[in-house]
C-alpha cells in the first residue's frame, strides 16, 4: 500500500513538473517567485489575507474562485473584473452577485504599504483563489506570477464569455475550446461547484411554477427528493438574495463530492447534470467521483491552465495602485 502510494506521489511530481515546465516556456515573462527580490513576503501576506477573512467567514473561498473565473474568462486573468464604473465588466447583471473583492483589496492595500506600486490585482486573485481553495481543504497548486492589470474592462464582453448554467456541454466546450481549456479541464474545473453557492434564479429554469405558486420539477435528470429539498429552500416567492449551497453535502469543503453527487443526480444546474448525462463526459466524472487524489491532481494542471489564460505582461498592463481603478 505504502508503495503504491509512493508510486502515485511520484507520477503526481511528475506531471507536475511537465506541466509547470510547459507553462513556463509558453509564457517566459511569468516565473515562480517572480516577486522574490522585489516583494520576498508578496505571497505570504496574500495567504494570510486569505486565511484570516476566510476564518471569519467560510464562503469566501468559494466567492474567490468564483470571482477568478469571471476573470480569466473575460480579457484574460488580469483583473479587469475588479474595475469599478458605469459600463464595467463588474457593473453586468452576470457579476453582480460576485463577492471577495474586499480580500483583494485588503491584501493589495498591505502590499502597497510594503512593496509600493510592485504586485499586480490580476496576481493578487490568482493567488488569493489558490489559498482559497487550500483553505477549505484542496490542494495547494504552483502559480506564476508576474502578470499585469489590463486597462480595458467592458460589461460587454461578459456575457459572451461566461457559461450559463442552463449551458449545453457542447455550448460549454466550445467557450472552454476558445480559451484553449480542453473537456477535460471544463469536466475538472467544474469541480470547483463543490464550495459555493448560488442564488435561486441560476436553477429556476429547472422548475415551472403553476397558477398557485407552487414549483414543479420539469428537469428529469434531477433528483426528485433533492429537487423538493430546492423548493423548500428556494419556494417561487423567494428573495432575490436568497441562495443555496452548490454541494448539499459537504458545501465548504473542496473535495470530489461534487462528482458523487452528480452520478446521484444532484447537480445543481443543468450545466453540471450534462457533465454525467452525457457519454463524452461521463466516464471522466465516474473517474473523478471514485477518486479524490485524482481529481486534486487533475485539478492543479488545469488550474494552471486556467490562471494563465490572457495573461498581459510587460507594457500589455500596469501594476494598478487601487484594484477597483485604472493608474491615473
Amino acid at each position: 500500500m505504502e508503495q503504491r502510494l509512493q508510486i502515485t506521489f511520484y507520477k503526481f511530481l511528475l506531471l507536475t513538473t511537465f506541466t509547470s515546465l510547459y507553462w513556463v516556456l509558453a509564457s517566459p515573462t511569468l516565473s515562480f517567485n517572480f516577486y522574490a527580490a522585489s516583494c520576498p513576503t508578496a505571497e505570504f501576506m496574500v495567504r494570510n489575507t486569505v486565511r484570516s477573512a476566510s476564518s471569519l467567514d467560510q464562503t469566501l473561498p468559494g466567492k474567490l474562485l468564483r470571482l477568478l473565473f469571471h476573470d480569466c474568462m473575460v480579457e484574460g486573468c488580469d483583473g479587469s473584473v475588479l474595475l469599478e464604473g458605469n459600463g464595467t465588466e463588474r457593473s453586468d447583471p452576470a457579476n453582480t452577485s460576485l463577492g471577495g473583492f474586499s480580500v483583494v483589496d485588503s491584501a493589495k492595500e498591505l502590499l502597497e504599504l510594503f512593496c509600493p506600486a510592485t504586485v499586480s490585482c490580476s496576481d493578487i486573485l490568482a493567488l488569493a483563489a489558490r489559498d482559497a481553495v487550500e483553505f477549505a481543504g484542496g490542494p495547494n497548486v504552483q502559480v506564476m506570477t508576474g502578470r499585469r492589470d489590463g486597462r480595458v474592462s467592458l460589461a460587454s464582453n461578459v456575457r459572451p464569455n461566461i457559461i450559463d448554467t442552463s449551458f449545453t456541454l457542447d455550448e460549454m466546450n466550445n467557450l472552454f475550446s476558445s480559451k484553449g481549456l480542453s473537456l477535460d479541464d471544463l469536466v475538472t474545473l467544474s469541480g470547483a461547484h463543490t464550495i459555493g453557492s448560488a442564488h435561486c434564479s441560476a436553477f429556476r429554469d429547472r422548475f415551472q411554477e403553476d397558477s398557485e405558486g407552487n414549483l414543479t420539477l420539469i428537469d428529469s435528470s434531477l433528483d426528485k427528493i433533492y429537487a423538493d429539498e430546492l423548493t423548500k429552500k428556494c419556494p417561487a416567492d423567494a428573495s432575490l438574495s436568497t441562495t443555496v449551497n452548490n454541494d448539499p453535502e459537504t458545501s465548504m469543503l473542496f473535495d470530489n463530492q461534487y462528482y458523487r453527487n452528480l452520478l446521484s443526480h444532484k447537480g445543481l444546474f443543468q450545466s453540471d447534470s450534462v457533465l454525467f448525462s452525457d457519454g463524452r463526459t461521463t466516464v471522466k466524472v465516474e473517474e473523478l467521483s471514485k477518486s479524490q487524489e485524482s481529481f486534486f491532481m487533475k485539478w492543479g494542471q488545469s488550474f494552471f491552465k486556467l490562471i494563465n489564460i490572457g495573461v498581459k505582461t510587460d507594457n500589455e498592463g500596469e501594476i494598478r495602485r487601487l484594484c477597483t481603478s485604472i493608474n491615473g
